[in-house]
């Protein structure tokens, strides 16, 4: 069923990079296809899903994207992203090579934290 929804475009599925039985039979992490489907058939106002499935929305049309072990994207199976607001920090994915801290809130980015704002220009 998962399948079909994102064949149709309402869901986005994403599946562990790690090759398992268990990661082929379910997808580690589904989220709306995009904002405006998450605005009209959910009454969830997570912020954490919103963020979310923005980033997920903006990358996923040109990048592969999969639920890696920590962190919330795994793009290109080469970059990890963790997506939170303003007070998001490293905790989560501290000395991981090629990994970024996308952020909401926040205008410019330094270092590996990277504004939300400006994944807009990939679609």
């Amino acid at each position: 069923m998962f399948e079909l929804l994102d064949k149709g475009a309402i869901v986005r599925c994403l599946y562990s990079g790690w090759k398992s039985p268990k990661s082929v039979a379910k997808p580690g992490k589904v989220l709306f296809n995009n904002t405006d489907i998450l605005a009209a058939l959910s009454s969830l106002n997570e912020i954490g899903t919103v963020r979310e499935t923005f980033v997920a929305s903006m990358l996923a049309p040109k990048h592969k994207l999969t639920e890696p072990p920590t962190g919330d994207f795994l793009v290109d199976e080469k970059y990890l992203l963790e997506v939170g607001g303003k007070s998001k920090s490293f905790k989560q994915i501290a000395d991981i090579p090629n990994s970024f801290v996308v952020v909401d809130d926040e205008e410019t980015g330094f270092g590996n934290r990277i504004p939300m704002w400006i994944l807009g220009f990939l679609y």
